[in-house]
């Protein structure tokens, strides 16, 4: 059975006939050729999968589609200034910080730590830990990655100053 969906990705406004059975992870890859949210369990418990559905952290390897239907979609392709390419504070920080070894599990780490600092502009360690407990990173880059999400942190609030004057 098809139904017919409208959604926001990565700011362009879709309109799309989809299989009521079809995942938003394979929405994204396989019709939108997006393919930074990975799939990685299948079982929303890695978090290779991670988009901003409304800004909030989903797992799109068990959303459905159609659930996504009026909602705005960020994927990774989506956080790159769209004017400049300039990759996101969060994508720098990632990136300064060497926090991906084999790269797998970034995905879901970055748009994870989007959501964090946009509700917490500045976590602690412990509040970092404890939003990205769910999220699996079998390489061990984990030092990397705390170090990544307060350099974010602190970029974010550096480039808000800068806006403000």
């Amino acid at each position: 059975m098809a139904g017919r969906i409208e959604l926001t990705v990565n700011g362009q406004a879709l309109s799309l006939d989809v299989d009521t059975h079809l995942t938003l992870l394979d929405l994204l890859r396989h019709r939108l050729g997006l393919n930074g949210p990975k799939y990685g369990c299948g079982m929303a418990q890695c978090g290779a999968c991670t988009v901003l559905v409304d800004g909030a952290p989903a797992r799109a390897c068990v959303l459905r589609a159609v659930k996504a239907n009026g909602t705005s979609i960020t994927t990774l392709e989506g956080l790159p200034d769209t004017a400049t390419g300039e990759m996101h504070p969060v994508q720098q920080a990632f990136n300064e910080k060497q926090a991906a070894q084999c790269g797998y599990c970034i995905n879901g780490m970055i748009m994870n730590t989007v959501a964090l600092l946009a509700r917490n502009p500045s976590p602690t360690d412990d509040e970092i830990r404890q939003a990205h407990r769910h999220h699996l990173c079998r390489c061990g880059t984990h030092l990397e990655i705390l170090a990544a999400v307060r350099t974010a942190a602190e970029n974010l609030a550096a480039k808000t100053e800068e806006h403000a004057r």
